[in-house]
């Protein structure tokens, strides 16, 4: 079993999971795993990134919460190999079989892709859950995205129902739960340098515990 330290972010849309990841990553010196997880496993599947990404987290939320998909969505979403198994299903499951053998190998950063329930049997394994208030993920979303308040409001609400279906209906736990992190982070208090700080001694305390 590993002695190297894992941490997994789970987070709402517009807390700024994503950048707390990244800073972490940069000053911990460590790889961050989010969207090239995808990549991954499109080229080890022999599919397009296209085709992979339509298949990620939103997709399938969206699936999930009756959002009509269009029919190119649809074929892809159901577009199976020669056992049964759906595009979807391939996909997952692949990158899930990355993500553990990335756990072997080195200490790293997943953000999202049910990494927490995929690494459920590594104990040095950090879960974390970052979160905001509603006011402000709209502010900060508003500003990434040059959206009006309205719109903005409409994405996040949509986005984090998206990320909420896709990870329970893949993992049978209830997105952000308290009894499934180990820690929960709220950057509207914190700050997204406030959160980097924490994890940033949290790992080494954790590094110095395995040395």
């Amino acid at each position: 079993m590993m002695q190297h330290t894992i941490i997994t972010i789970g987070r709402q849309f517009g807390s700024g999971g994503h950048e707390v990841g990244n800073r972490l990553a940069e000053r911990l010196d460590i790889p961050l795993y989010d969207h090239n997880l995808i990549h991954m496993a499109a080229q080890e599947l022999r599919i397009s990134n296209e085709d992979a990404t339509k298949v990620d987290e939103t997709i399938l939320g969206r699936f999930l919460s009756a959002y009509a998909a269009s029919s190119i969505e649809y074929r892809v979403f159901m577009n199976s190999d020669e056992s049964g198994q759906t595009l979807t299903d391939r996909v997952f499951d692949r990158q899930c079989a990355i993500i553990r053998k990335l756990a072997e190998e080195g200490p790293g950063i997943f953000v999202g892709r049910c990494a927490d329930y995929v690494l459920g049997d590594y104990t040095n394994c950090i879960n974390t859950f970052i979160y905001a208030y509603k006011d402000d993920r709209i502010r900060r979303i508003m500003k990434l995205y040059k959206l009006d308040e309205k719109q903005a409001a409409d994405k996040v609400k949509k986005t984090d129902r998206e990320r909420k279906n896709y990870y329970e209906a893949r993992t049978k736990r209830t997105w952000g739960s308290i009894e499934d992190n180990a820690m929960m982070f709220n950057t509207s208090l914190l700050g997204i340098d406030g959160a980097v700080d924490a994890l940033e001694a949290i790992y080494k305390k954790w590094e110095e515990r395995g040395a």
